[in-house]
């Protein structure tokens, strides 16, 4: 199992001297950012779409085999709330294949007032170019039934698996080849840090869920005072306990999570 580790973002100015030395300018955060994971979330594009050139500058800018996870604009999710779904896909694919091979899976993260519609989406999974990941974090219970488990399955969309307060907030479906977790708060301190039983645990199911074949991908979505990148280092060793091999860029600074722990799998090589 290859697993992708990462942080949803990397423009935090609190991170600088946890992430970002202070010689770095901002600037040069991404390409910082990528010395040390292999993979991020760019939750930007939910707020406001890049244009396509946009994501050929952050591809320029990355090594190969860095990945980003897209973020669906809120356009698309949360004001047509999946409704007529057709242009709004296009559109999203049009500038996000800016990436090229940088481009991973796209996360349509669901407005948690918006009930079960399994027509809308198999509609919008539809609307998708073959070969494009899509992941689906639906926020309401209303979905958390067979149909959804199937229309997911079927078009071989993964179900975003997803914590908050160190605890499932849905149900573990395996519904693709590949999967999918995002982390948004934990129940250590410093608040929202994730303690390391708590990673450890999610880092078991993901070994336990899917084979060693896949490929699964976490963010970690708990950026304040930098607790998204140190919970991120801890998980990419919580990983390696389980017998799986992390993704890891080759020149990967050492870190106090990795001093003196050997030398993970690197993703570029």
């Amino acid at each position: 199992m290859a697993v992708f580790v990462g942080t949803s973002g990397w423009q935090y100015r609190d991170w600088r001297g946890v992430l970002y030395p202070d010689g770095v300018p901002q600037r040069r955060w991404l390409e910082e950012y990528a010395r040390s994971f292999a993979v991020v979330e760019n939750n930007n594009a939910f707020y406001r779409l890049p244009e396509r050139a946009t994501f050929a500058e952050w591809r320029r800018r990355t090594p190969e085999g860095f990945l980003m996870a897209v973020k669906a604009s809120r356009y698309l999710t949360h004001i047509k709330r999946l409704k007529d779904p057709e242009e709004p896909v296009r559109r999203l694919m049009g500038r996000a294949e800016g990436l090229g091979d940088r481009l991973g899976p796209v996360l349509l993260q669901l407005p948690p007032t918006l009930r079960a519609d399994a027509g809308l989406l198999d509609a919008v999974l539809g609307c998708f170019p073959a070969g494009v990941r899509v992941a689906v974090e639906p926020r309401h219970e209303s979905w958390w039934t067979d149909e959804t488990e199937g229309i997911l399955s079927g078009h071989g969309a993964a179900l975003c698996w997803a914590d908050r307060g160190s605890r499932p907030v849905a149900p573990l479906w395996r519904t693709a080849d590949w999967g999918y977790l995002r982390l948004h708060e934990g129940r250590a301190r410093p608040f929202p840090a994730y303690g390391r039983q708590a990673l450890r645990t999610w880092a078991d199911r993901l070994a336990e869920t899917w084979p060693a074949r896949a490929d699964v991908f976490v963010f970690f979505n708990n950026d304040p005072g930098g607790a998204a990148v140190r919970n991120a280092e801890t998980f990419l060793r919580a990983v390696e306990e389980t017998g799986r091999t992390p993704r890891v860029p080759a020149d990967r600074p050492e870190r106090p999570e990795s001093a003196g722990q050997g030398r993970w799998h690197s993703s570029y090589e």
